[in-house]
């Protein structure tokens, strides 16, 4: 699956990475629909 993956400061990409797998009885995987980021948080 495709998701964006915080490298770093000022360092955001759009990586493939493997798809999230149950490990523990009280895991959840979620499926995310939108989000925002802040324009105070940009200096991340």
């Amino acid at each position: 699956m495709r998701a964006l993956v915080w490298h770093g400061k000022e360092d955001i990409r759009c990586d493939e990475v493997t798809d999230p797998e149950i490990e523990d009885p009280r895991d959840a995987i979620v499926k995310v629909t939108s989000c925002a980021i802040c324009g105070s948080d940009l200096h991340l």
